[in-house]
């Protein structure tokens, strides 16, 4: 398994998560925990937190969690749900992602976002599968 550093490393090509503001505070296999401090840029018309962020932290806390503790990192997602359950009433938010199952050549992930008020904000389902590159 490899050291947080060594992760965060790893994902720092990461462009658009690290630009979203998306920050790796946990690691180990099959497992991951990302963060997400809300600013303006964060926010869609009426106030409220764009979708986009919490798809792109589910997506992020998901490439974490399956490939950070492979010797060759190849999962891809091929499919994702995502349920929108409460307004974020918090100034940051957290994603964790967690295996719900790992198969032979597909796996399921379920990312639970939450904001810092303790509220559930978003599940979200991500199927994906090893790529084989």
């Amino acid at each position: 398994m490899r050291s947080i550093e060594e992760v965060r490393e790893m994902f720092s090509h990461d462009r658009y998560a690290a630009m979203c503001g998306c920050y790796i505070e946990e690691v180990k296999e099959k497992y991951s925990k990302i963060t997400c401090t809300i600013s303006d840029t964060h926010r869609n018309a009426v106030g409220g937190v764009m979708g986009a962020v919490y798809f792109t932290m589910a997506d992020f806390a998901f490439a974490v969690a399956t490939n950070a503790w492979l010797d060759k990192p190849d999962v891809v997602s091929v499919s994702s749900n995502i349920n929108f359950l409460n307004f974020c009433r918090g100034s940051k938010l957290t994603a964790e992602a967690v295996c719900v199952k790992e198969g032979r050549t597909t796996v399921c992930y379920e990312i639970t976002i939450t904001d810092d008020t303790g509220r559930d904000i978003a599940l979200v389902t991500i199927m994906g599968c090893h790529s084989g590159r």
